[in-house]
């Protein structure tokens, strides 16, 4: 079930443009949302998760429409969105801060306690459930982070640079939790990282300065590498060709 951004456009603060009229299918399976920093990709999962508002177009899912304050309770139970910045919240524990995650996209305090549980398993997180929240590795917190987008059962994960500032071994981690989940749930997650994509995505988008360069499989993608380019090199040389403009 794929988010459709019609014609949308978008601007923080007046006079400055992020979005002007874009036009995208973020289609089902696992994509990934490649571009350079300043390229607009935290702004099109801020609005595919209804955290921001399109100055201009509508964002849908199966007939749900971000706009529609009758619709918006449903379409956040169907998307799940792990920003940037993963914070413990103060005082609570990992379950609570997951069962917490719950209630506040409308679960009853008993059923976001009961699927927290689930939740915590499928991150790998079962055995700290009542260590505080503060107390996990910038690598845990993600996995919270993911944690929380799960615990109400969404069909579709956004994640926003989730493998930023983690060292390789996080990284790894954090690319086989998505490669476990991947067959259950949807997932967009965005990068500037060309890293390992051929063994985890099924799609690439490409946005620069708030426009699509580039959409389609994984193989359409790596097919724009130079000829005699190595296998392990072939994803990072067509980013920089498609972000130079020589394709």
């Amino acid at each position: 079930m794929p988010i459709e951004i019609e014609h949308c456009s978008f601007a923080y603060r007046r006079g400055v443009s992020v979005l002007s009229d874009l036009s995208l299918r973020l289609p089902p399976g696992c994509t990934v949302l490649l571009g350079p920093n300043g390229a607009g990709k935290s702004t099109v999962l801020g609005l595919a998760a209804s955290a921001l508002r399109p100055g201009s177009g509508r964002v849908t899912l199966g007939g749900l429409d971000t706009r529609s304050r009758r619709d918006l309770a449903a379409y956040r139970r169907k998307v799940g969105w792990l920003p940037q910045q993963v914070a413990p919240v103060p005082a609570l524990r990992v379950r609570e801060q997951i069962a917490y995650a719950g209630w506040l996209k409308g679960l009853s305090r008993r059923e976001a306690w009961d699927r927290s549980e689930d939740a915590l398993k499928r991150v790998g997180l079962g055995k700290l459930a009542e260590r505080p929240s503060s107390q996990l590795s910038g690598g845990q917190l993600r996995r919270l982070g993911i944690a929380q987008t799960l615990v109400h059962q969404a069909e579709l994960v956004l994640l926003d640079e989730p493998s930023a500032g983690l060292d390789p071994v996080q990284r790894r981690v954090l690319r086989e939790l998505i490669d476990k989940l991947k067959d259950d749930t949807h997932f967009v997650v965005s990068t500037h990282q060309t890293e390992d994509l051929a063994e985890t995505y099924d799609t690439v988008i490409l946005l620069e300065s708030g426009r699509v360069h580039h959409q389609g499989s994984i193989g359409s993608f790596l097919d724009l590498a130079p000829e005699r380019t190595a296998d392990d090199r072939r994803a990072e040389a067509a980013y920089a060709r498609l972000v130079a403009g020589e394709v």
